[in-house]
């Protein structure tokens, strides 16, 4: 628990972070308000079995995901660029403990930042939908809760795989670069390959299966249980080759 202190007193005093934590929130729920204003007419004509006001709310999370992992990274990214890695590492040669004291520390930011930003985004979300004249999630109906606790899953694992991408770049131009591709682009360009593959990947890629978990309407082959484990998995194996490079490497 000392050792997460000390870390956390590091990532609270770069001022960047509470930036782009403090960004997060705004972001997520303009975002989210953006699609739903754009959309409105259309589903005043045009609903279905399939509609899920839940997840059209939280739709501001594929732009908050970003902010989150630079959050992630930036408890190591900082000291990376500041050269203070060095005085950590000296200070505590175990490298593995000192990540885990970092992603625990990143934790606590990260986490309450994920459930803010969802509140918000949700609550501002289902006030403009019911805005619109079309039905409205309330937090009592079925799978509601479950999906916004799914929510700020997915932003807490965003969070840890920004720290890991962090260690493995050392750059926080690297770890913006690497979540935008993985986050953005390759869920964008996948479902465009041929045949089983590109199916295979459009169901599995880590951040297409993982926001399977705020969903309430099940439109994949993939349960929002199961999605979450893809992401789950996939941060947890970014985490282990964070951990080996920072051991083989030199400060």
């Amino acid at each position: 628990m000392r050792l997460i202190r000390s870390e956390w007193t590091k990532l609270r005093s770069v001022r960047g972070t509470w930036l782009l934590a403090g960004s997060t929130v705004p972001v997520t729920a303009a975002i989210g308000l953006v699609g739903i204003l754009g959309t409105a007419g259309e589903w005043q004509t045009a609903l279905n079995d399939q509609w899920d006001p839940t997840a059209i709310s939280l739709k501001g999370i594929l732009v908050g995901q970003l902010l989150v992992a630079m959050v992630g990274a930036s408890a190591i990214t900082s000291e990376y660029s500041t050269g203070m890695i060095v005085a950590s590492l000296s200070v505590v040669p175990q490298r593995g403990r000192l990540l885990a004291a970092k992603v625990g520390a990143a934790a606590l930011l990260v986490v309450p930042t994920a459930i803010i930003s969802v509140a918000v985004a949700f609550g501002l979300g289902q006030l403009a939908i019911a805005q619109a004249g079309v039905p409205a999630a309330s937090v009592t109906d079925p799978g509601v809760l479950a999906a916004l606790l799914g929510a700020a899953g997915y932003l807490a694992l965003v969070g840890v795989l920004g720290l890991a991408l962090g260690t493995i770049t050392r750059s926080s131009t690297g770890t913006l670069g690497v979540i935008v591709v993985v986050a953005l682009l390759a869920p964008a360009f996948i479902p465009a390959l041929p045949g089983a593959v590109g199916e295979w990947l459009a169901t599995y890629w880590p951040t297409s299966a993982g926001q399977m978990a705020y969903t309430v309407i099940q439109t994949g082959s993939l349960a929002p249980p199961e999605g979450a484990a893809v992401l789950g998995v996939f941060a947890v194996c970014a985490t282990a080759v964070s951990y080996v490079l920072l051991r083989l490497r030199d400060a």
